[in-house]
């Protein structure tokens, strides 16, 4: 347990350091008024918590100054630290009620996919569970090789097609596969496209309908892999993925590499999609289940 917590504590240290870390010295040397307030909101969204959630939390944070009689500003921190965790439900076991469990997996380009991919592959497998790989990404060489070379690692078969073929027929392919092999768990990797082109956004439509005409009922999850440096810009994304496919769960890749951790509040309240995993450095197993109290203390830590 001490290790997961330290490893949280390294993966969070540059958003710690950069945003909430300056929190620290602002608490211990005022009293609590106007300037302190809006010096506190300026904090927070320049911590990526987003306009929105930095109203609300300020807002509380008044609300709680208000009732407890408090004037000095170092009886924030406590405050700040109980609100930011009220922001962030447990995530949701993942459970796999059916066999095959179809993951369709999604996310823009560069967020960290396919490395995503091979670190839930990789947990599922210590977990007992028997994967297949979908590499429905057809329109890039390079993701397929990827996701192979990951596939012959893990020793987890992988269903590919031709280079520029049909992704939502290697799509039905693998679930097809899936089901005659009795898999346990199927992740599907796909093409990483803008949220703001339209025409990729609808293929990435027709793939879902296509999983569920392989397998009614499917895909049973469609996770987000969001990059955690791209900070209030993975919020739109989210929100575009959200709107347009019905993301069941987001997944922070990157987050030991970026300073912009507080997102993370952002998405949680305002599209109310649940956090499931969180990367935390670059091996296999640095693909952690998402903590709320481990991120908290991550971000508030001080030496």
């Amino acid at each position: 347990m001490d290790n997961i917590l330290a490893q949280w504590q390294k993966g969070l240290s540059k958003t710690s350091q950069a945003a909430f870390g300056r929190l620290a010295g602002l608490f211990g040397v005022s009293e609590i008024n106007a300037d302190l307030w809006d010096a506190l909101e300026a904090q927070l969204v320049q911590a990526d918590l987003g306009i929105d959630t930095t109203i609300s939390v300020s807002d509380a944070l008044k609300e709680s100054v208000r009732e407890k009689g408090l004037t000095k500003a170092s009886d924030l921190w406590d405050l700040l630290r109980e609100e930011l965790r009220s922001r962030l439900d447990n995530s949701p076991a993942v459970e796999f009620t059916h066999v095959p469990t179809v993951i369709l997996m999604i996310g823009v380009n560069g967020s960290g996919k396919t490395t995503t991919i091979a670190k839930l592959g990789h947990r599922f497998l210590s977990q007992g569970k028997s994967v297949l790989f979908g590499a429905a990404d057809t329109f890039r060489a390079a993701a397929v090789d990827q996701l192979q070379v990951w596939g012959d690692r893990l020793g987890v078969d992988v269903i590919t097609g031709q280079p520029e073929s049909d992704p939502g027929a290697v799509a039905y392919n693998t679930v097809q596969a899936a089901a005659a092999r009795k898999v346990d768990v199927v992740l599907v990797d796909t093409a990483g496209r803008l949220h703001t082109r339209f025409n990729l956004m609808e293929e990435l439509k027709k793939v879902h309908r296509v999983i569920g005409k392989a397998l009614p009922g499917a895909p049973h999850e469609v996770w987000l892999v969001v990059d955690a440096a791209t900070g209030q810009n993975a919020l739109r994304q989210a929100r575009s993925f959200r709107d347009l496919i019905g993301v069941t769960g987001v997944i922070l890749s990157k987050l030991d590499s970026s300073a912009r951790g507080g997102m993370t509040f952002a998405i949680r309240q305002e599209l109310e999609l649940p956090i499931l995993f969180a990367g935390l450095g670059e091996k296999l197993e640095d693909l952690q289940p998402f903590d709320p109290d481990a991120f908290i203390d991550g971000i508030m830590y001080k030496e």
